[in-house]
């Protein structure tokens, strides 16, 4: 919805709700874009600029921060940011660490990283090279944890990757699905 009223907004254009639901409606339903505009308008990213009588309201984007869509709820407040975001951030800026280690810099007073949610987003990540392994765990007397370093050449832009519920890895910067985890059944067929 973002880049669609971007691009309205770089051809110097108003829109309405029905213009930004034609550019992407195979992805969301009309209330969704109206819930959207509704928070985007009290956020103050959008104003209403025309209402004709019985007609639809037309926006302008008054407030554009750049590629990274604006979360907004309802109420023009912004949620905090997700701990998956955090991590990704984070990854960025201290290269290498343990799952524990990033949990630790990802926290903040708002959002608290658990290990295991780190655990789990560094394995995704190391399914599709976003990091490498640089160090294994081992187990027994003297276990250490794993330990892995981002791979610089794979950042992608802002957003973070997401672990999507079908066991994928969706990197929303590029728009691809990066990794999918394939259960196999008895006999060995995917």
């Amino acid at each position: 919805m973002w880049e669609a009223i971007r691009s309205f907004h770089t051809q110097d254009r108003s829109f309405c709700i029905t213009d930004i639901w034609e550019h992407i409606a195979v992805e969301a339903s009309q209330n969704r874009v109206r819930d959207y505009f509704k928070g985007l308008r009290k956020a103050g990213f959008i104003e209403c600029t025309h209402f004709p009588k019985g007609g639809s309201r037309y926006y302008t984007l008054i407030n554009d921060i750049g590629v990274e869509a604006p979360r907004v709820r309802r109420d023009g407040t912004r949620p905090p940011p997700l701990g998956r975001e955090q991590m990704w951030r984070t990854l960025k800026i201290i290269g290498e660490c343990t799952a524990a280690e990033l949990a630790d810099a990802a926290s903040t007073p708002d959002v608290s990283v658990s290990h295991e949610t780190a655990i789990e987003y560094l394995r995704f990540l190391t399914y599709a090279n976003y990091v490498t392994i640089t160090r294994p765990a081992t187990a027994g007397t003297g276990a250490v944890n794993a330990r892995y370093r981002f791979n610089v050449s794979r950042w992608t832009g802002p957003i973070a990757p997401q672990i999507r519920r079908t066991q994928q890895l969706f990197d929303p910067n590029t728009g691809e699905v990066v990794y999918s985890r394939v259960t196999k059944t008895e006999g060995g067929e995917p």
